[in-house]
């Protein structure tokens, strides 16, 4: 009786494609971009040698299905889909294939993930929760692994950072420098009902800097809105004005509101930067092209995105290990928005 012929694996189709085992796991997988030519030459390969990949073998043999997810509270902003396409590059290098969540600041959607990753549909949770005290990682039991990014402070579970209040301060301080008495902070106020984590750090750092410089607090000058939008940075302006508190410099607690700011400025017939200093956070494309360019804070989105998945794929390999919080630079980036000269 004749001996039935052997399966082909991986190896035979990388070397009958010429490309190496892990470019045919990525063409199968679809977790990484590759050339369509190469991609080409490995389905011509797997056709040739009747190749068929055993995905859910796999998986029940590691126990992983493979796929992480990333739950980010609004999809919709610059700075979201910038950090989000670094954390895809560095998954996709990895092997993870990546689902992506708005968890739009709900509590609720944040515990869906939890039960998805203990059901074993997905092997880790990448989180961006707003408040501490709504989100579910502070009243699950047993979690998952998981890695929270984010001003959130917590000791359950790993962590990746920027220090907010120290790049508040020292934006605030920076248009102090500039010769503003009267910085209004859009993005924080004293209403804890829409407080975040974010908000409060960067407001305590604004407040630092006005106390170290002995100016005192003006609560009319603070003015929070929330989502953290482009209309909410305008809105912020409108109020301020309408308010009828003069001020010389704005502090917005994100790039999107400082450039909603901008126009809501200009609207009022305000020139940025000669009656009105204006800087940001986050540093996203839109600010460099804004009209003046936005002085603002950078972090490294590459960088924060390796420590988010490396730190990941260490809680999926061994949960016991105490929580780690991995600290990422900051830097501020002076722009004609608060250039005078």
């Amino acid at each position: 009786m004749a001996r039935r012929a052997m399966r082909a694996t991986m190896k035979d189709v990388a070397a009958l494609a010429g490309v190496s085992p892990k470019t045919v796991s990525n063409v199968v997988t679809g977790t990484v971009f590759v050339r369509p030519e190469t991609t080409e030459r490995v389905e011509r390969a797997m056709a040739e040698l009747d190749f068929v990949p055993n995905l859910s073998a796999r998986g029940l043999r590691n126990g992983r299905s493979g796929t992480i997810a990333v739950a980010l509270p609004d999809l919709a902003t610059a700075f979201s889909a910038e950090l989000l396409d670094s954390i895809l590059d560095v998954a996709h290098e990895r092997g993870f294939a990546v689902q992506i969540e708005e968890t739009a600041a709900e509590p609720g959607r944040e515990y869906e993930l939890i039960s998805r990753a203990r059901a074993h549909l997905i092997d880790g949770l990448i989180l961006n929760p707003i408040r501490l005290e709504d989100s579910a990682v502070e009243h699950a039991d047993h979690l998952p692994p998981v890695v929270l990014i984010g001003e959130v402070e917590q000791h359950v579970t790993d962590r990746v950072f920027v220090d907010s209040l120290a790049a508040s301060r020292e934006i605030t301080r920076h248009l102090l420098e500039r010769g503003a008495r009267r910085i209004a902070a859009v993005g924080g106020d004293d209403a804890s009902e829409i407080a975040t984590a974010t908000s409060r750090l960067r407001l305590a750092g604004y407040r630092e800097a006005l106390a170290d410089a002995g100016i005192p607090l003006d609560p009319a000058l603070e003015v929070n809105r929330f989502p953290w939008t482009m209309a909410a940075g305008a809105a912020g302006i409108d109020e301020l004005v309408a308010r009828g508190t003069p001020f010389d410099a704005v502090v917005a607690f994100t790039d999107s509101i400082a450039i909603g700011a901008l126009h809501a400025l200009h609207a009022h017939g305000l020139r940025v930067p000669d009656d009105v200093l204006v800087a940001g956070f986050d540093d996203v494309e839109p600010a460099r092209f804004a009209t003046p360019a936005l002085t603002t804070i950078r972090f490294d989105r590459g960088a924060f995105a390796r420590e988010a998945v490396t730190l990941l794929e260490s809680r999926m390999s061994d949960r016991s290990h105490a929580p780690r919080a991995v600290q990422v630079a900051h830097e501020l980036i002076v722009r004609a928005s608060t250039d005078r000269s």
